[in-house]
């Protein structure tokens, strides 16, 4: 779909100079620096002098600011929305869809319409000191030998610039894939953290977003897979029941393409809910509607695929016949999301056709459904979305439904362009779902 089809906001214009000024300064900033001086398998990330007199150990084991975590206490007080930024620069292969280019274009965006901490105050926060995970922290959802095999695979690929990863489909691998796809994940383990430790002290904590690439939902346990590397909601997942004893962990997967990964991590385990909604017959292909998991999981697995051209209706049906209700049956501790924003109408890689205002309708009613079932505890992982004005633009609204703030997609969307939704087969759908899953 062509781009001129849409209505261009007013920051359109200047957001390929806002990304680009924003490539250019994590690259100088060294926002991660693959330079810093290693404390065992953990990088020390940028302090101020005054941080640096304070550093500690915390439970984690990695170097942290007795300063740095007792001030974001403080603001995590007042806080509404709480982000981190892992943008993976050096992650990059020439003309891929899933490009250096996607965090900085949101990042852009936030900024153009006053969404960043410079704007809000202690109302949103960006989280910058995060330590990346660990390789335990990897190994909880994937195989170590793939781990160690991918560590030793940045050597090939420092000579070669960018290598394929075998059996992979179209995942891709730099010099700096490994520490930064450790980065993404970290920023995640990170957010769980402020977002746990907020929901102690306040009951309405902010929801938290993990805006990170590589994207991870495809990623299997023994392997790369569809632009993923490491599975970033799972081993979020994990380590919340592990480190803050979250034992019920309910995953929403809006990604247009099926979270085969996140699928296969938990198949069996009855603690973790996976639920994804995506297009029917897309990559990868799997995430049939009678895939629901096995032995002692059965019944934790729930795939809705959709048909081609479904949008804002189906997917407002679906949150409130089939989402709400397996949600309050499960009684989760703990909601994650892989937010793919590829569902757009005018992403390139898939023919859904949600809009900008049903992705403000999805953070909004996820907020409430974890205030109403978990104490408030949420957080958003990105996953795909390739147009980087829906993108950006969905992103946005969904900061603004985490806010409590009016919607702003009729800036964006252009109702011209959507087509009927094929409602039949949807409500089909909808209630084959219901009829498996006793909803």
């Amino acid at each position: 779909m062509e781009l001129q089809m849409l209505k261009l906001p007013t920051f359109a214009g200047n957001l390929f100079s806002l990304m680009s000024h924003h490539v250019r300064q994590w690259k100088t900033q060294n926002q991660f620096n693959f330079d810093t001086k290693l404390l065992g398998h953990r990088h020390l990330w940028k302090y101020s002098s005054l941080q640096r007199k304070n550093l500690i150990k915390n439970k984690r084991g990695f170097i942290c600011s007795y300063t740095a975590e007792k001030e974001l206490n403080l603001q995590l007080s007042d806080a509404r929305v709480i982000y981190g930024v892992a943008p993976a620069l050096g992650h990059n292969q020439e003309s891929h869809p899933e490009s250096h280019l996607r965090v900085p274009a949101i990042v852009s965006a936030l900024e153009k319409m006053e969404l960043t901490p410079e704007f809000r105050g202690s109302e949103i926060i960006e989280l910058k000191n995060f330590s990346p995970a660990s390789v335990d922290d990897i190994a909880s959802v994937h195989a170590r030998a793939y781990v160690s095999g991918l560590e030793k695979a940045m050597d090939r690929a420092s000579q070669q610039g960018i290598i394929l990863i075998e059996g992979s489909g179209p995942t891709y691998a730099t010099a700096t894939t490994f520490q930064e796809s450790l980065a993404a994940a970290g920023a995640g383990i990170a957010l769980v953290d402020s977002v746990v430790a907020a929901s102690k002290n306040r009951p309405d904590p902010p929801l938290g977003f993990a805006l990170i690439r590589p994207p991870g939902h495809h990623a299997i346990p023994k392997g790369p897979m569809g632009f993923c590397v490491f599975g970033n909601v799972a081993i979020a997942a994990r380590y919340a029941q592990r480190a803050h004893g979250l034992k019920r962990v309910f995953i929403i997967d809006f990604d247009v393409h099926h979270g085969n990964g996140t699928n296969d991590a938990f198949y069996d385990d009855p603690d973790i809910f996976f639920l994804s909604t995506h297009q029917d017959g897309s990559y990868p292909g799997t995430g049939k509607i009678d895939e629901v998991g096995r032995g002692d999981g059965e019944g934790s697995t729930l795939n809705l695929p959709l048909p081609g051209g479904s949008g804002d209706t189906a997917m407002r049906t679906v949150f409130h016949e089939v989402i709400v209700p397996c949600a309050q049956r499960f009684k989760p501790d703990l909601i994650l999301v892989s937010a793919g924003y590829d569902a757009h109408v005018l992403d390139p890689l898939a023919s859904l056709q949600f809009t900008t205002g049903t992705y403000y309708m999805l953070a909004a009613n996820i907020k409430q459904l974890a205030k109403d079932l978990c104490g408030g505890r949420c957080v958003f992982f990105l996953e795909g979305g390739y147009n980087l004005n829906s993108l950006s633009y969905s992103v946005a609204d969904s900061f603004r439904a985490f806010l409590g703030e009016p919607s702003k997609a009729s800036e964006f969307d252009n109702p011209a362009i959507l087509y009927e939704e094929p409602s039949a087969k949807v409500k089909q759908a909808i209630e084959r779902v219901k009829h498996i899953h006793s909803l």
